[in-house]
């Protein structure tokens, strides 16, 4: 399979794996890459040494393109940028923040850059950066959320009509129907977080995983909206939140009550009552926890199976 997304990252298939707190560590990112896929380590949840780290043992288990998501917003984003242009990085995805600040010196220094946004107006902010490609991502997904609320089925269309650079599309996507969907929407690419953050690789805890895999319909909900819009699951400590929310607490009671660690504590450590625990809507509709090459096995064969029948179908849809 080839397009403008595998020719910019020099990767087999169109697939990337988000680069998730608590889940998206230099086991999961190689497995993916070495699947053909892109694999992301997750900075948001490194002190900058144990990116290094994490860096250079993807490094050493493929030989092929990965690269890090560097949330701007990152207290020591100068240290870590810097940690990933001396290592040697060739992709970096950017979320929460303004693509001007990093983009040109990351490509500058032989980067690949992506950014992730929530609305046709930041995508053509990012093409006015010059990003090479665009990571629309629809409210279904889990964690951090735009506060627009718009949805993946709605907001791939707008941002195609909007921008004429590579697009992938991110949100409520884990099977390959759902890659044809995007697809057929304008994306050229997909990233999957919840998929890949249940797989063998992942470094999120045992009890999350289990607890993921019994969720259904409706047991996620998008929380935290007068902090940073987040999709969680519905624990004791969603409770709290929304409980808080319902009696109009302000900003400063909302982040006290959010506390440091909260997501460590639930999704690394597994305290599936006082953590925060982020995971996208898809997520009731997986069952099981294959290595990350299976995830991408599958999502190309079901994608192509998906769009023969749909070729061959298709004359009695005219």
């Amino acid at each position: 399979m080839k397009n403008r997304i595998t020719t910019l990252f020099n990767i087999k298939y169109p697939i990337i794996s988000g680069g998730m707190v608590w889940c998206s560590g230099w086991r999961l990112a190689s497995s993916v890459s070495n699947a053909g896929g892109l694999g992301l380590i997750g900075a948001g949840s490194m002190y900058p040494d144990v990116l290094r780290e994490h860096i250079q043992k993807c490094k050493a288990n493929t030989d092929k393109p990965f690269g890090v998501n560097v949330p701007l917003m990152y207290p020591q984003i100068e240290e870590i940028m810097e940690i990933i242009i001396a290592e040697g990085v060739k992709v970096v995805f950017t979320s929460a923040g303004s693509p001007k600040v990093w983009t040109k010196k990351l490509q500058d220094n032989g980067i690949k850059v992506a950014h992730v946004i929530s609305s046709a107006k930041f995508a053509l902010k990012c093409e006015e950066a010059g990003v090479d490609a665009i990571v629309a991502e629809g409210f279904e997904a889990g964690g951090h959320n735009g506060r627009e609320e718009t949805s993946t089925m709605v907001l791939i269309p707008h941002v195609r009509e909007s921008v004429s650079i590579p697009l992938i599309a991110a949100g409520g996507i884990a099977t390959g129907a759902g890659m044809l969907a995007a697809f057929a929407l304008g994306a050229e690419g997909i990233q999957m977080g919840t998929r890949f953050a249940l797989t063998q690789e992942s470094s999120a805890a045992q009890e999350f995983k289990d607890l993921c895999l019994s969720l259904k319909e409706g047991d996620t909900m998008l929380s935290l909206k007068k902090v940073s819009p987040t999709r969680l699951i519905k624990n004791e400590f969603y409770n709290q939140v929304q409980a808080a929310e319902d009696r109009g607490a302000s900003v400063e009671e909302m982040r006290e009550l959010l506390g440091r660690g909260r997501s460590k504590k639930g999704i690394f450590e597994g305290d599936l009552v006082e953590g925060e625990l982020e995971i996208g809507q898809i997520v009731s509709l997986i069952n099981d926890l294959p290595s990350a090459a299976a995830v991408v096995k599958n999502i190309i064969d079901e994608y192509n199976i998906r769009l023969e029948s749909f070729v061959a179908e298709k004359p009695m849809l005219i």
